[in-house]
């Protein structure tokens, strides 16, 4: 009996090693909604707030929620910006959100932002806005039908007087 039960659990633990499967831009369940009866907030928010005033201008639906990893656009060996890309299943797109930090914008007035949605399968942008000489903290790209691509979302910040932006490209989505 002992050597049974070592063999049931030894078993189970290879079970749990085996992978599920590949992970897929919009595959699995969405975040779950809060239960409470109080309107979600309309506060821009590092983490990206598809409820937000310039989330609604992008035409970014509200169930959209996050996929793939962040990425950071750096400057000087500091981040200076978040680049991340959400995906909606019920308006069945992509897009990308770009996240100005406090501690560049304390120090940088203005600068020129960029950000899109990148379809490594069709190897074009899709959704793509700028911002030239801005302050602001908070980008959406439009939406983009790439659900179907491998994606990414790209994002750029260069600061006034800077030849050359800062870039990122969040985790590639397949």
């Amino acid at each position: 009996m002992r050597y049974t039960k070592r063999a049931v659990i030894a078993t189970a633990c290879a079970f749990a090693l085996i992978p599920a499967g590949v992970a897929v831009a919009g595959d699995g369940p969405a975040p779950k909604a809060p239960k409470s009866a109080t309107p979600k907030s309309t506060v821009p928010t590092e983490a990206g707030n598809p409820a937000s005033a310039k989330a609604r201008v992008a035409g970014v639906c509200a169930d959209a929620y996050q996929v793939g990893k962040t990425a950071y656009i750096d400057r000087a060996g500091a981040h200076i910006a978040s680049v991340k890309q959400f995906y909606s299943k019920k308006c069945n797109e992509n897009y990308g959100y770009l996240w100005v930090w406090d501690s560049f914008r304390k120090t940088n007035k203005e600068y020129d932002v960029s950000v899109a949605v990148y379809s490594y399968s069709q190897d074009d942008f899709f959704g793509g806005r700028a911002w030239l000489n801005n302050s602001g903290q908070e980008y959406w790209s439009e939406g983009a039908d790439t659900v179907k691509d491998c994606t990414a979302a790209v994002g750029s910040l260069r600061r006034a007087g800077d030849p050359l932006a800062g870039e990122a490209a969040s985790q590639k989505m397949c």
